[in-house]
């Protein structure tokens, strides 16, 4: 289990006297009988940044539109600072809500554009002005104003289509695949832009994206999703270093599982004995299944140390030769075959050149890990 935190420094989901923000109580949805959402219950705190992960048809912008009053759910409630949405039409909600598309106004200018959406609201004309003005500024389009959106780039409108939803100071903004379009450099540069403004206007965010690299940037937690349900909410530390299933184990990263059977279990360390080792699985800490159970282990490729020399270890070690050696810059991956014929990813920092590698294809090499970089999984 993920240590525990002090209770001086509890965060509002640790809290049990922390109210949610947003609370989503058994809600389902089905189209023509296929249930998009299956009985899903979330609680989300005021300023997160909590970020919906899952492969496509999960049903992460189902739940989206549930939130923003596009699809009614066929059952369940949804509870917005305390307040029952089910009456609530779209326009009626303290939510605003920014498309993969942006579907910016092509005939309109930057600030028209931003502008629009108070045009339908009780604010003075001078207020109006104010507002764009400060929000243009806050995602540093003030420059743009007059410009129309072909007269933008892909970044420069994704600002655009965020200072829009931002303009109405909602209350939730939902964002769907809001960097999809653009490109890796720019993709990554905006991330962190995008959580400094969250930070600066304190307005809670819900994202939904299929990019793993990027929920594990920008979001205070994680929910995992899949058919329509939640496998995981955690922190990006908690869903990547303690996942609690072989779905989000694989789904988050990349990883190497052990598949094998509980031997030993005490309270300060578990024992499994795998097929594809040459020795057992040492575990530092209790997996809560019984001897005999068939469980599985997960490692990660950056805690695996590779070595051409033999190891003076009992457990927590791998012999095997080199297949294939992925060159990604920083790191390289390495595809080790054991004699059991399982590979085994371990994941090595580039620190000197190619050319000087002391490991290369099909040496023979040792590979070993520490007790605590394990992981066991029972579902």
């Amino acid at each position: 289990m993920p240590p525990s935190t002090p209770l001086s420094r509890l965060e509002p989901w640790q809290d049990p006297k922390a109210r949610p923000y947003i609370q989503i109580d058994h809600v389902s949805k089905s189209y023509e009988g296929f249930p998009a959402l299956n009985n899903f219950s979330l609680s989300i705190y005021k300023k997160e940044f909590f970020c919906l992960l899952g492969g496509s048809g999960c049903g992460k912008t189902t739940l989206l539109r549930v939130l923003a009053g596009f699809e009614t759910p066929t059952s369940g409630h949804v509870w917005i600072d305390g307040i029952n949405m089910e009456d609530k039409a779209p326009y009626e909600r303290p939510v605003n809500m920014m498309f993969q598309s942006y579907a910016l106004f092509p005939h309109m200018s930057v600030e028209q554009n931003v502008a629009f959406g108070l045009k339908q609201e009780p604010v003075s004309k001078a207020e109006r002005k104010s507002r764009v003005e400060s929000v243009l500024e806050l995602v540093q389009m003030q420059s743009y104003a007059k410009r129309k959106p072909h007269q933008l780039s892909g970044g420069q409108r994704q600002r655009v289509a965020l200072a829009r939803s931002l303009v109405k100071q909602p209350k939730l903004l939902l964002l769907d695949e809001p960097l999809a379009a653009l490109d890796k450099t720019l993709r990554e540069r905006t991330q962190f832009e995008l959580v400094n403004i969250q930070e600066r206007v304190g307005i809670t965010f819900i994202m939904v994206t299929h990019d793993q690299e990027e929920a594990m940037t920008m979001a205070t937690r994680i929910g995992v999703m899949e058919a329509g349900r939640l496998r995981q909410v955690g922190t990006p530390n908690e869903i990547y270093e303690y996942p609690n299933s072989m779905m989000v184990a694989n789904f988050i990263g990349s990883i190497n599982i052990f598949e094998g059977f509980v031997t030993e279990d005490q309270a300060d360390h578990v024992l499994i004995r795998s097929s594809d080792l040459g020795c057992d699985l040492l575990i530092n800490h209790s997996s809560a299944a019984p001897v005999g159970a068939h469980v599985h282990v997960a490692i990660r490729p950056e805690k695996i140390a590779i070595s051409k020399t033999p190891l003076e270890q009992d457990y927590n070690w791998a012999k095997g030769k080199v297949r294939d050696i992925g060159y990604l810059g920083d790191v390289s991956i390495f595809h080790i075959v054991l004699k059991s014929g399982k590979i085994v990813l371990a994941t090595v920092p580039n620190l000197v050149r190619v050319a000087e590698r002391p490991v290369t294809w099909e040496d023979e090499v040792y590979l070993c890990w520490r007790p605590e970089n394990g992981i066991v999984l029972t579902s």
